[in-house]
């Protein structure tokens, strides 16, 4: 059995991949093997992530312009990356399998930075978990990366978490040695061993540590590898928006973990897909089950409490794509700004910029319309997967939603 481990395997980006077995703590495979592994998994994963489409290579119409990797990385400075953890299939034993699940890693000035942004948080429905919030809202400040994993691993990440901050740095821009880390969940009990706790410190240590700009891997990847989306494969997806000059040319990514939704009220470009698609629902039931968390970058100069209303946005985005956040959605989501470096140092008086609030519209605009085309992009680049007791989530299929598009006269191309 064996554990794979991914950065970025996307267009133009080299995954890096790590194994061990999954049941032990602090394992040291044999170099050799360890190098073997990792090649052949990054050359397949490069080269299946090569032919991999995005919903605009599909032909989904979404308004705005796009960044050049029409992702959260976009903003600059941002870094994400993954542990992706796939290994054993059939009947459920807990604590031996089958696993699909993993961390998914932000940094949002890179991991080398050791400076904090303005931010803040909103909880649309709150049947789910992002630890460090309080502090978030009190002080406004965001001191780490983001993690995301799966519900019954929240503590293991967070306290990996201080430990990676405390082998690869120095204390924070306050002086101190403390760290209240930023750590979400979606649940993926459906086709995970959630309870059995597979996701282990250095797993999020490998997410911290392969972090990069550049294309972001989707789908089922990270976090995300064992979540659905309106019972089609859910999982990673981002996207970002480039705000014209008159509008100051700032730039707004978004990144998705999506495990939400029921299908007969997914809507894709406007149009009632779900409905048009329905087989082989994933739970067979009509509960929405699930939740999405949600993490918002720009670049522009914007303080707490614009950050916060920019964080409420993101349900507009959702509501698009046919959320109406039901009782059993834990839909969390958190914004940050990369500008005002070194405004968190405790000597002096801090010279601040900040956008006034009547132009602030442009990025109530690009966030709404990259949360809505994430998700869909989480589900164009998710794969049918087969997890614990041969529980089968199929993927959104393309060729049907083009056909659906068309039919609506939707289809871009």
């Amino acid at each position: 059995m064996s554990r794979r481990s991914t950065a970025h395997a996307a267009p133009n980006a080299t995954p890096i991949v790590a194994s061990r077995k999954p049941d032990s703590r602090s394992p040291k495979p044999a170099f050799l093997l360890k190098s073997l592994i990792a090649l052949v998994l990054t050359l397949t994963l490069a080269a299946s992530a090569q032919t991999r489409p995005r919903a605009r290579d599909l032909g989904v119409p979404f308004d705005g312009t796009p960044g050049l990797n029409n992702a959260i990385t976009d903003v600059k400075g941002v870094e994400v990356g993954h542990t992706t953890i796939i290994t054993g299939s059939g009947k459920l034993i807990v604590g031996k399998g089958p696993i699909r699940t993993g961390v998914t890693a932000i940094h949002p000035r890179g991991k080398n930075a050791n400076d904090a942004v303005f931010a803040a948080w909103f909880t649309l429905n709150g049947n789910g978990e992002m630890t460090g919030t309080t502090w978030v809202d009190d002080s406004g400040f965001l001191n780490g990366p983001v993690m995301i994993t799966n519900t019954h691993s929240v503590g293991v990440v967070r306290d990996a978490v201080i430990a990676w901050k405390v082998n690869h740095g120095t204390p924070d821009m306050e002086g101190y040695w403390w760290s209240l880390p930023v750590v979400a969940e979606t649940w993926d009990g459906w086709l995970n061993d959630i309870n059995g706790f597979h996701v282990h410190p250095e797993d999020a240590f490998h997410a911290l540590d392969v972090a990069r700009s550049g294309p972001v891997e989707e789908g089922n990847v990270g976090g995300g590898t064992g979540m659905i989306c309106n019972e089609f494969k859910g999982g990673i997806g981002t996207s970002s928006r480039i705000l014209d000059t008159k509008a100051g040319g700032y730039t707004v990514g978004v990144l998705v973990q999506c495990n939400y939704g029921r299908r007969d009220q997914l809507r894709i470009a406007g149009v009632p897909v779900g409905k048009e698609i329905p087989e082989h629902p994933a739970y067979g039931d009509s509960e929405d089950t699930g939740s999405i968390i949600v993490i918002v970058a720009t670049d522009a100069p914007l303080i707490p409490t614009q950050l916060k209303r920019i964080a409420k946005k993101v349900s507009l985005g959702l509501g698009r794509d046919g959320s109406y956040s039901g009782d059993g959605s834990g839909d969390i989501f958190l914004a940050f700004s990369t500008a005002n470096p070194g405004a968190v140092g405790t000597k002096g008086l801090h010279q601040l910029t900040m956008l006034p609030n009547d132009s602030l519209d442009p990025i109530f605009l690009a966030t709404v319309q990259a949360t809505e085309e994430a998700v869909v992009n989480a589900m164009v680049a998710a794969e049918t997967m087969k997890g614990i007791d041969d529980h089968e989530v199929i993927a959104l299929p393309h060729d049907r939603l083009r056909e659906v598009l068309k039919k609506y006269n939707r289809l871009a191309r």
